[in-house]
């Protein structure tokens, strides 16, 4: 009987919890936001007179020589649901001067907003709609700093101090090996923007410059202003560019022999493609993809060289197209790296990947006002981008490119030592 009577007395307890679960659910799931802002709300005014108790002593009780008073309250405003709101804040004095309340002070630091409102941005929010994409609080909290003004207003604000900080990021702690450099038409401006690679794999976004056109001078000028930054302008580094010719110019005016440079395979394979008719296309990308495939630069060349051979009188064009340059799209061919690394660095897709991010970040701006909002706009995309980095693909192969590329240099010595003599 006894035995009976616990289980009963289970089961009913278990009923209860039930039900009393099932009534809070209800209410929560009406409105969850607003139960969560309310009891927050309550937990705030419970650390504010937790603060108050430390400053002033309990209430009703004989304050120490050394407290302070409480000093009524007054209205304040904090950052909640993405907004401003306000809220009754708590005061007190001492020897004629206003105590800080330590909660207070954590809690109304504007940065939240300022960070919400960038993150809003990033992912697609207008600021037409930013207020629109907010929970609803109640009218008596008198919420504002929503409004499209205000949200363009902080957003102006948070990156133009985000550009300039990272824009004037110290680069001479960086051990940087290669540099990825590409360029990307935004509001009919040319964004140069360069990707470097560390010893370790780790990507660093170095820098852009705008220009009307990728003409060799804004190259010249974002090389100038990273190794203003820290780039070692006499170090040896791997530059991995597309084809354009004025990337390849700047290349070897800043750096010389110290500029090794891969160029962009799948950028040499569109090219080509471009220049013969659609019914080769599948043949030509075959053989051209095969070649690049090889393990040794000899045999990758001597295919590459065939395919041009056998383009040259129907296709000139293709054929030419091929041959200029190829050399540099087989850089690191020789280099015995690991076949993944190999053929990372033979593409520019790290910094592609790096443009994706800037255009998705800038498709939802109908209005270009000058070039400044187009920089803020484009660092806005590279420094969202630059939160998802992962290591490059084969970094574990790091150390054989490093020797490569050491390896590199010495060759040079030998041949200018040798040319001198």
């Amino acid at each position: 009987m006894k035995k009976k009577a616990n289980r009963r007395t289970k089961k009913q307890t278990e009923s209860r919890h039930s039900q009393r679960t099932l009534r809070l659910s209800e209410v929560i799931e009406r409105n969850l936001f607003g139960f969560l802002m309310q009891e927050g709300l309550k937990a705030l005014d419970a650390f504010l007179e937790r603060d108050m108790e430390r400053a002033c002593g309990e209430r009703g009780k004989r304050k120490g020589e050394h407290q302070a008073t409480r000093w009524g309250s007054a209205d304040g405003r904090l950052v909640l649901g993405g907004r401003r709101v306000k809220v009754q804040r708590p005061r007190a004095r001492k020897e004629g001067e206003e105590v800080e309340l330590p909660t207070w002070s954590q809690f109304s630091d504007e940065d939240p907003l300022d960070e919400r409102t960038m993150e809003q941005m990033v992912l697609g929010v207008s600021t037409r709609n930013y207020e629109r994409s907010l929970e609803d609080v109640p009218d008596d909290l008198e919420p504002h700093g929503a409004s499209k003004s205000a949200a363009s207003r902080r957003f102006v604000d948070m990156t133009q101090a985000q550009v300039e900080e990272w824009l004037s990021r110290d680069l001479s702690d960086l051990k940087i090996v290669s540099i990825m450099i590409d360029g990307i038409e935004v509001a009919g401006q040319a964004i140069i923007v360069a990707l470097g690679i560390d010893e370790s794999g780790r990507k660093h976004p170095l820098g852009l410059w705008q220009g009307a056109t990728e003409n060799s001078t804004v190259c010249e000028a974002l090389l100038n202003s990273l190794i203003d930054r820290g780039l070692d302008g006499q170090g040896r580094y791997l530059f991995v560019i597309d084809g354009a010719k004025a990337l390849r110019k700047s290349v070897r005016t800043i750096f010389g022999e110290r500029g090794i440079v891969q160029r962009c395979q799948q950028h040499k394979l569109r090219n080509v493609l471009a220049h013969v008719p659609k019914a080769l296309e599948t043949s030509v990308r075959q053989a051209i993809q095969e070649a690049y495939r090889s393990r040794s630069k000899t045999t990758a060349k001597r295919k590459l060289i065939a395919l041009s051979d056998s383009l040259e009188s129907d296709y000139p064009d293709a054929s030419a197209s091929l041959r200029e340059g190829l050399d540099e799209t087989l850089t690191v061919k020789d280099w015995a790296l690991p076949v993944v690394l190999e053929r990372t660095l033979s593409t520019t897709n790290p910094i592609e990947n790096l443009n994706g991010s800037i255009r998705r970040v800038t498709r939802n701006v109908k209005r270009w006002r000058d070039g400044s909002m187009i920089r803020r706009w484009v660092a806005a995309g590279i420094l969202e981008a630059e939160r998802g980095f992962r290591r490059l693909r084969g970094c574990k192969g790091m150390p054989d490119l490093i020797n490569a590329i050491r390896g590199a240099e010495q060759t040079t010595l030998v041949d200018q030592e040798a040319t001198a003599a």
